[in-house]
């Protein structure tokens, strides 16, 4: 059972505490002196591409690789308060501080003219949470205990559904960075959830070609993408009963691993205990398969697909897309001039390499 106890923060954030069990947890008052929090975020049209762009300039002040002792995700202490105001937790969601997407998001008042015949100018309305995944500051995702993996699902779940639920939010998309390589400003094991105001120009994509798929063959493509990996093999990586993990076939990164649920599910809330379960088991092997393979913590962005809040739910099919940029020990994949300017990613291992890496670490 996992109880859920909501809190606030100084400046009015909502805080939430996911604890295995049926007691409620003590809510302790965040006794910072906080200002109210300011979001001046924005969405730009480009009309080029046909995608928005959001500019979010307030987020340039967010905390920066503080040393351990100042770590604003660790438990508070008597003499060091954070944003979580308990000594101890299992796993926290807050809003963020610096958020992207905001209810409260306003345009600045800069004085911009754009051409109303080829831009739009939005608040970027939206929500952006932080999700702690554990009190230890030197723990990783991979070498959390299966309960607390399974806590951490609940929480991507009820989080999910309750960003969904909200009239400005159009996709919630849950994920994790790790790794200064990829760009983490906080090392504490933490992740994010994003409660878009818009589809996402990735989303969509893969909608549209969905969407053509099953007129042309009445079939769900991610449906048949995943039969065809668990039918060959070549590219599995990992499997339980309920979930399979491959390689796919035009992978774009050195090391990429997509995790499919067997059954057709939209989201996380629309998992059941069993497939929850078996995630809790395979998402921890495939971490730990990742950073076996240059017995190094390889750096990683680890980013759940989701079904749109209010569109496109037939053809979505929830999984998780889990990519490194670590091409070899020392050395990452840049996105360079082709992958940067065009578009165009050039991969330096083949994805049946990579699989074959990722399934010889035994531990």
């Amino acid at each position: 059972m996992v109880m859920v106890t909501s809190g606030h923060l100084a400046d009015g954030r909502q805080i939430l505490w996911f604890d295995e069990g049926s007691e409620p947890r003590l809510v302790v008052p965040d006794l910072r002196d906080l200002p109210a929090t300011a979001s001046t975020s924005e969405q730009r049209w480009d009309p080029i591409v046909g995608e928005w762009v959001t500019v979010a300039s307030h987020r340039q002040r967010r905390t920066f690789l503080p040393p351990v002792d100042q770590c604003p995700l660790c438990p508070s202490a008597e003499d060091r308060r954070t944003e979580i105001p308990t000594t101890d937790f299992q796993v926290v969601v807050f809003e963020n501080r610096f958020p992207s997407f905001s209810q409260q998001a306003t345009v600045p008042d800069d004085g911009v003219t754009l051409d109303p015949r080829l831009y739009h100018r939005e608040r970027g309305h939206g929500r952006c949470e932080v999700i702690v995944f554990s009190d230890r500051h030197g723990e990783t995702f991979a070498t959390l205990s299966p309960g607390r993996v399974r806590l951490v699902i609940e929480a991507w779940a009820e989080r999910t559904e309750a960003l969904n639920a909200m009239p400005t939010v159009a996709q919630v998309f849950c994920f994790e960075n790790r790794g200064a390589e990829i760009g983490v400003t906080l090392s504490h094991p933490h992740g994010q959830i994003y409660g878009y105001p818009v589809v996402t120009s990735r989303t969509r994509v893969m909608l549209e070609n969905a969407g053509r798929y099953r007129e042309a063959t009445g079939r769900n493509l991610f449906a048949d993408v995943l039969a065809s990996e668990r039918s060959g093999g070549r590219r599995v990586v990992a499997s339980n009963r309920h979930w399979t993990a491959f390689v796919p076939a035009a992978a774009r990164w050195p090391f990429e691993i997509h995790l499919y649920p067997h059954r057709h599910v939209p989201d996380l809330p629309a998992t059941d205990d069993a497939e929850r379960a078996a995630l809790a088991e395979i998402y921890a092997e495939i971490l730990r398969r990742l950073d076996g393979v240059y017995q190094v913590d390889m750096p990683y962005i680890a980013a759940w697909h989701q079904a749109p809040a209010h569109t496109g739910r037939e053809d979505a099919y929830l999984h998780l897309e889990l990519f490194s940029i670590m091409r070899a020990p020392g050395k990452v994949k840049a996105l360079a001039e082709s992958e940067s300017g065009m578009g165009m990613f050039i991969n330096d291992i083949a994805p049946e390499h990579a699989a074959d890496l990722l399934r010889a670490y035994r531990w």
